[in-house]
């Protein structure tokens, strides 16, 4: 290491002149112009090659808004959005499993949810058939809901 001493010179200033500022006209001109619409069609486009039966494929997206349009009669919140669905599998052969919970086993619905869950399911177009399983294991809870869910409670 080196004991040289560095030294800065200050010089104090009444004002500094503004820096130039870039115009639109400075700028040199697009090689090819570029339409406005450039984005049309891009955000809308599917992947290629998605599979229908999994998460992003139109059966199984048809059937996570099937399961949003049932409404747990004491909460006004859809089932899906509540945390209840714990599951949702598509065969490629188009039969969808759904694993599903109710907020308590003593639910007033317990008897006729899982079967609205499977007429509904079942009557998505593309759907062969649907088998709902009721499980106890995990028990349900209020952090199993969405943010939606939430928010539509005033939890957030």
């Amino acid at each position: 290491m080196s004991d040289q001493k560095q030294t800065f010179t200050v010089e104090e200033v009444e004002a500094a002149p503004p820096a130039p500022r870039a115009r639109v006209d400075d700028a040199a001109p697009p090689a090819e112009e570029r339409k406005r619409d450039y984005l049309d069609g891009f955000l809308a486009e599917k992947p290629k090659d998605q599979d229908p039966t999994g998460p992003g494929g139109d059966l199984y997206e048809g059937v996570i808004d099937a399961l949003k349009e049932i409404f747990d009669p004491e909460i006004p919140v859809n089932i899906y959005d509540l945390g209840l669905i714990y599951g949702v599998d598509v065969s490629p052969e188009a039969s969808v499993a759904v694993t599903m919970t109710l907020t308590t086993p003593h639910c007033p619905v317990a008897e006729s949810m899982p079967g609205e869950v499977e007429l509904r399911v079942a009557s998505v177009p593309g759907v062969r058939d649907c088998e709902v399983s009721l499980v106890w294991d995990p028990p349900w809870d209020m952090a199993k809901m969405s943010d939606e869910a939430k928010l539509e409670l005033g939890m957030l």
